[in-house]
């Protein structure tokens, strides 16, 4: 089998970012998690992973990330979860090739993570439908089912409630602040709104959705709020998710890449395509 297989070692999964168009925070349950409303829709900028399998049931990550114990790696928790839901003996060295930076808002963990469950499913031969293994990663982080489904959706709950929907798919300028932000600090924070109304897709389209951590996570983290303040002034520029990323949309590819020329470098202005359908997900369908 050719080495750029499905199925074979050197194979290269994709694990795509995403961007959130708004998010609204509109309740809090006792279980201490927030309820949301948020449009997820992915773009080109790729994590790739590779999988080796072993014979010994081990599970490990040959290349962890900085200030992330190992353990703790969505992937290798991801992948060991399935182990134990499954009861696959066999064990798996885990590549990682990380081009979405950690704690900018753009999920790329949990894409990892729904990378992994979905790479070896099939590579188990464990035959899992998607739903289930969007359930089995859910524990693990609420974006992960949006990344296992593979469509841009509303998304409702913890995130985990989907709904398929077609955007347009624009160009877009991220600009990515050199800080780090941890999710749970701003979802701790006191004054975050916890109470936002629910809204519908019309109230979206007309302009009126915000994200309710932005105020929050610009008063924490300086940079962002000035990455953000310099992109409004060429348009209605968003926070992703908790931050750091924030993002415009593009008239078209020129344009973004002409006004990524004139940002900071300090913010790594990166010009990205917006995607209904994952990478990943076209990938699936193929096989």
């Amino acid at each position: 089998m050719p080495n750029d297989a499905p199925f074979s070692a050197g194979f290269a999964w994709p694990a795509p970012a995403k961007i959130n168009l708004f998010l609204h925070v509109t309740g809090r349950r006792e279980d201490g998690y927030h309820t949301l409303q948020t449009l997820f829709q992915f773009v080109d900028l790729v994590d790739h992973l590779r999988f080796h399998q072993r014979g010994d049931g081990q599970i490990t990550l040959q290349t962890p990330l900085a200030d992330i114990n190992h353990d703790d790696n969505l992937i290798v928790r991801a992948a060991r979860r399935l182990a134990a839901v499954s009861g696959a003996p066999i064990g798996v060295d885990i590549e990682l090739d990380k081009r979405i930076p950690v704690g900018a808002g753009l999920g790329g963990g949990s894409s990892n993570a729904a990378t992994t469950l979905i790479a070896l499913n099939r590579l188990w031969n464990l035959g899992f439908p998607a739903d289930e293994l969007a359930d089995i990663g859910l524990p693990l982080g609420a974006d992960i089912p949006v990344f296992v489904r593979g469509h841009a959706a509303w998304a409702e709950g913890i995130g985990e409630r989907l709904s398929p929907i077609d955007l347009p798919e624009p160009w877009y300028l991220l600009l990515l602040p050199p800080v780090t932000v941890a999710t749970a600090t701003v979802f701790a924070d006191p004054a975050l709104e916890r109470a936002h109304a629910r809204v519908q897709f019309e109230d979206y389209s007309s302009g009126i959705c915000v994200n309710d951590c932005e105020p929050v996570t610009t008063r924490l983290f300086p940079p962002v709020a000035e990455a953000l303040a310099w992109l409004r002034r060429f348009g209605p520029a968003r926070m992703s998710g908790t931050g750091a990323c924030v993002f415009l949309e593009a008239e078209n590819r020129a344009a973004a890449e002409t006004l990524a020329a004139q940002a900071d470098p300090a913010w790594r202005p990166t010009v990205v395509r917006g995607l209904n359908r994952s990478p990943l997900a076209a990938i699936m369908r193929g096989l």
